[in-house]
């Protein structure tokens, strides 16, 4: 079909689940979208080398639900069920990256058909080895390439050990700053958190309303914990001693699993929560990444840029990677409001292009964000990715109109 499409010179669209956020499915100039989701079969598990190769049909829930009795799980955790072959096409990530990396850190091989209908193998045929350094890194340059290089077929993923003790817990605190400072300073400890999650005083009031909670309104931290007994034991020890000095609140416990379920799925649902917030209004929610150290200073500005500009955005994020959203809800009639969000999403990705991250750390560049792509990366940047992209597709058949 890719070949057809080539030789008609039609444009191809790949479509996973669709729960992307940057417009990554959109048809810019019309052409043929090639769905996914039925190719749905897991192809090869190898329980001893700790991987297995999957369809892009494949989603992350279903993925772990099939490895359940293994011993074994797939941790990188976006929210959304998407497909997993859609996730490493925007390198995703989500709660577990601050211990288990991203999509680009979990992705060994892939099968993917380029522009002309060739089949390329990033790491080689079959190859499913831990590390390499033979030749340039293919693998990686497919993963975050959006659907702009090839439609990705298979995808042979790093899995990892379940945990033999996990344990979470909801923190408190009496600034912003306060539980930032602690999130840098648990990771500065070396702290090996699983994961370490931030909501500010308007999210946690959201999700309290939204999910039936009835924690604190206050800046929060949502922290989970992996490893043996005594291994959970000491980084609790460590983390309670620094949220302590941060003026943190006792630790909230969700020791079993069925309330762990329901603080993450709290936390998940932040994005509905916030829409609950104005009933009838839509939202849009930005992310940026920036190093630990400066994670007080951007969320700090971004809460007074949006005091200042009369906006409603709770801010939620991963913080132990140094990324966070801020999920915009306004009034798509308003033009004024919309204005206010789109000056407001821009400044706060230049914000943290000065701070020395990126404008997205997780939702990708798509549509909206490829002036900020060429402010992030520079002219040669853009032209070396053009370069790239002329020598795969030089039809521009694939996916139009995204990333450059």
């Amino acid at each position: 079909m890719a070949q057809l499409c080539y030789a008609q010179n039609v444009p191809i669209i790949p479509f996973g689940t669709g729960t992307g956020l940057e417009g990554g499915v959109s048809a810019m100039m019309g052409g043929v979208c090639f769905n996914m989701t039925r190719m749905d079969r897991i192809l090869n598990l190898n329980a001893e080398d700790f991987y297995v190769t999957v369809e892009p049909g494949v989603t992350r829930k279903s993925l772990n639900s099939y490895l359940r009795d293994s011993g074994l799980w797939f941790p990188v955790d976006p929210g959304a069920d998407a497909s997993l072959c859609g996730m490493a096409a925007t390198s995703a990530s989500g709660t577990n990256a601050v211990r288990y990396g991203t999509m680009r850190d979990n992705v060994i091989n892939m099968e993917v058909v380029l522009p002309d209908g060739r089949v390329l193998d990033t790491a080689g045929k079959d190859r499913r080895f831990r590390k390499t350094s033979a030749g340039y890194n293919l693998t990686s340059m497919f993963v975050g390439s959006e659907g702009t290089l090839g439609i990705i077929t298979k995808a042979t993923l790093r899995l990892h050990g379940v945990p033999e003790a996990t344990m979470a817990a909801v923190c408190a605190f009496p600034s912003v700053q306060a539980a930032v400072d602690s999130t840098v300073q648990i990771l500065q400890c070396g702290v090996p958190i699983a994961r370490i999650e931030f909501l500010d005083d308007v999210m946690i009031d959201a999700c309290n309303k939204y999910s039936g909670l009835n924690y604190v309104v206050s800046p929060t931290l949502f922290l989970e914990f992996h490893g043996t007994e005594a291994a959970v034991k000491e980084q609790v020890q460590q983390t309670e001693e620094i949220t302590g000095l941060n003026g943190g609140s006792d630790f909230t416990w969700a020791q079993d699993q069925e309330q762990r379920n329901q603080l993450w799925t709290a936390r998940h649902n932040a994005w509905y929560a916030s829409l609950a917030l104005r009933p009838g209004c839509r939202g849009y929610s930005t992310d940026v990444c920036v190093p630990i150290s400066k994670l007080p200073q951007i969320i700090m500005e971004a809460k007074e840029d949006m005091i200042q500009n009369h906006l409603t955005g709770p801010i939620a994020g991963h913080v132990g990677d140094g990324n966070f959203h801020c999920i915009m809800i306004l009034d798509l009639n308003d033009e004024e409001e919309v204005r206010r969000v789109k000056e407001f999403t821009n400044r706060l990705a230049r914000r943290a292009l000065a701070l020395n991250g990126t404008c997205t750390g997780e939702h990708g560049i798509g549509i909206g964000k490829r002036a900020l792509l060429r402010e992030e990366v520079g002219e040669v940047g853009i032209s070396v990715m053009k370069e790239i992209k002329a020598t795969l597709d030089p039809k521009n058949l694939m996916n139009p109109g995204k990333v450059i």
